[in-house]
């Protein structure tokens, strides 16, 4: 009795290592094989179907050689399209690596069968479309890369479905569109340099250094350069001083922008007329042949003006420039402001920009009007002409250009007021 109790043991120990010697995962090695008969590779890559798929370059098997575990074939020469319904049939796959080839096309749909995937590495190929929406119900990965390859559009809010991750590198690619929130508790690796990616950094993602985002000239914030950076301010001696409000513009529509880029081609060409012809004149002149502030008489309503103070016309008389000769700040009569130089220069302001004529600011005035002023620099006039060709400015009145409300004269300062405009610079809305 004994020895028959051996001998069924021994049969037993016969059949079961016969078994697991045989063991073959016939469903994967028809995967693999369908895989390689349709891509283009290396001669290495020898997939016989004679011997088991366990045995296979770049293929490994689990401890009972049941089901293919892991699939490396970096730098293979594999070109070509992945074939619908191949790789995706190795549902068991934990690594896969198809690294440094010329893959190209569209990741299949089918990759969504791969549940039990730990790490993906597709870089270095030429992959196209957008980032796969099979690869986001891969809940299990750890290592994604998708790094030096075409795909295009936007980074997808599934990748969050990856709660998993260690490591995305989705560097080198064309992703364009803002870049998600995404949750960065478990990342440690995280890279989206060199794509064409805009607006700002999420906060969870803030922590990964600069270089993780560098080559994407639309994004700001985190490690780049702020979103919304404080306006320059004018040097210490400007005379309106800055502040760092400041109030955001709305879009206008095209005709508007039209309209405003005309109106200021209009004025920068009056502008540079005026100080050509005041040029000419201060090289030629004497005072014999200087000629009177034109009169409300001959100029019109439209040239009129009046101080702050006292808002009398301005007349060609010796009063006129006995009153110009006080410093006062001069309106043009028809304009709806109603304050003084002492007024304007307590003001809170913000600098709008520079030009070749002098500086631009926004103020607002402690009643509530707002108003732009412009700083002339390097005008070299007597009050007399410079009064003169303002009164030729003031009467200028069209819908396409910002009026000259007010002005002021002296020799260390030369300021227009003009209406503010809300849309916000020409040069902002062109660019």
């Amino acid at each position: 009795m004994p020895v028959v109790n051996f001998v069924c043991v021994f049969l037993v120990s016969v059949v079961m290592f016969n078994s697991r010697v045989s063991s073959e995962p016939v469903e994967d090695k028809q995967a693999l094989l369908a895989f390689i008969s349709g891509i283009r590779h290396a001669d290495r890559v020898k997939w016989n179907s004679s011997t088991s798929a366990c045995d296979w370059f770049g293929v490994q098997c689990d401890a009972n050689r049941s089901f293919v575990y892991t699939l490396r074939l970096p730098g293979a020469a594999l070109i070509g399209s992945i074939p619908p319904n191949t790789i995706g049939r190795l549902n068991r796959l934990r690594v896969l690596s198809l690294r440094a080839n010329r893959l190209s096309g569209e990741i299949p749909a089918d990759f969504s069968n791969l549940t039990q995937l730990r790490s993906l590495y597709l870089q270095g190929n030429e992959f196209t479309g957008p980032f796969p929406p099979s690869v986001t119900r891969l809940t299990r990965l750890t290592r994604l890369d998708l790094s030096s390859n075409n795909f295009t559009g936007p980074i997808p809010l599934g990748v969050n479905s990856l709660t998993q991750l260690t490591g995305l590198f989705l560097q080198n690619n064309k992703f364009s569109g803002s870049l998600p929130s995404i949750d960065s508790d478990g990342l440690n690796d995280f890279n989206v340099s060199n794509n064409n990616l805009k607006g700002s950094i999420p906060d969870s993602l803030s922590k990964f250094p600069e270089s993780s985002f560098a080559g994407n000239i639309g994004l700001c914030g985190g490690p780049l350069r702020p979103c919304n950076p404080f306006p320059p301010s004018p040097s210490p001696t400007e005379p309106i001083p800055p502040t760092t409000s400041g109030q955001s513009s709305k879009g206008l529509p095209t005709g508007a922008i039209i309209a405003i880029a005309v109106g200021s081609a209009i004025v920068a060409l009056l502008l540079l007329l005026f100080l050509i012809i005041c040029l000419r004149k201060w090289k030629r002149k004497s005072p014999r042949r200087q000629k009177a502030i034109p009169s409300t008489t001959h100029a019109g309503p439209e040239e009129e003006a009046g101080t702050s103070s006292s808002k009398d016309d301005i007349t060609g008389g010796s009063t006129e420039i006995e009153r110009m000769m006080n410093n006062k700040l001069v309106f043009f009569k028809g304009g709806v402001y109603s304050f003084d130089l002492e007024d304007l220069m307590r003001a809170s302001a913000e600098m709008l920009g520079k030009g070749s004529t002098g500086t631009s600011y926004r103020v607002v005035l402690a009643v509530g009007t707002t108003v732009a002023v412009k700083r002339l620099k390097d005008v070299a006039v007597s009050k007399r002409e410079f009064v003169m060709k303002m009164g030729m400015l003031g009467k200028i009145m069209h819908e396409n250009v910002v009026p000259l409300r007010a002005f002021y004269y002296s020799d260390e300062e030369k300021l227009l007021v003009y209406d503010y405009m809300h849309g916000g610079s020409l040069f902002a809305l062109l660019h």
